[in-house]
């Protein structure tokens, strides 16, 4: 049962880090890069950013399950799986941030702006306020990858505390 726990644990938070990476490096990029305008670019990254938050935030529940569950079965791991705990609890908070309060104030401002926030002036004060909550949204997301890092990295660690006793029994 603890195999598939930890399995489980381990898939739901790579599917979140590497969505996260893929969004960040990979589609947004490409598509500010490569699509006609920038007004489609951000409708296509926008689009995809709440499909990522919500499977974010659904990796996260599963993630939080499964550890629950581990919590109860394993008492030696417990230090560790607290720290991915905090870890993941940033995640949720930075993404639910994001999701429900940045995104829907930078969607208010570009129909503010007249619905292309490139094509208004640069000093329309709903270009610059979506300008600014863009920049905010970028920073948000990146502390959940990096909070993400952190976690598999403390995972990776928890065979070694699981089994003290047994590695000083071998050596």
């Amino acid at each position: 049962m603890i195999f598939f726990l930890r399995a489980l644990r381990l898939l739901s938070m790579t599917v979140w880090v590497g969505g996260l990476i893929f969004f960040a490096f990979i589609l947004a990029p490409l598509a500010f890069s490569t699509l006609p305008s920038q007004h489609e670019a951000g409708t296509i990254v926008g689009g995809t950013l709440h499909v990522l938050n919500t499977v974010g935030m659904v990796c996260g529940l599963v993630f939080l399950m499964a550890t629950g569950a581990m919590w109860q079965r394993m008492q030696h791991a417990r230090r560790l799986l607290t720290m991915e705990l905090v870890l993941l609890l940033g995640m949720l908070a930075t993404t639910a941030i994001v999701q429900y309060s940045i995104v829907p104030a930078m969607e208010r401002d570009r129909i503010a702006a007249g619905g292309n926030v490139d094509a208004a002036p640069m000093d329309n004060p709903a270009r610059q306020n979506f300008e600014r909550l863009h920049a905010i949204s970028e920073k948000v997301e990146g502390a959940a990858l990096l909070l993400g890092i952190g976690a598999i990295i403390l995972m990776s660690a928890e065979h070694q505390e699981a089994r003290p006793a047994e590695l000083s029994n071998v050596a």
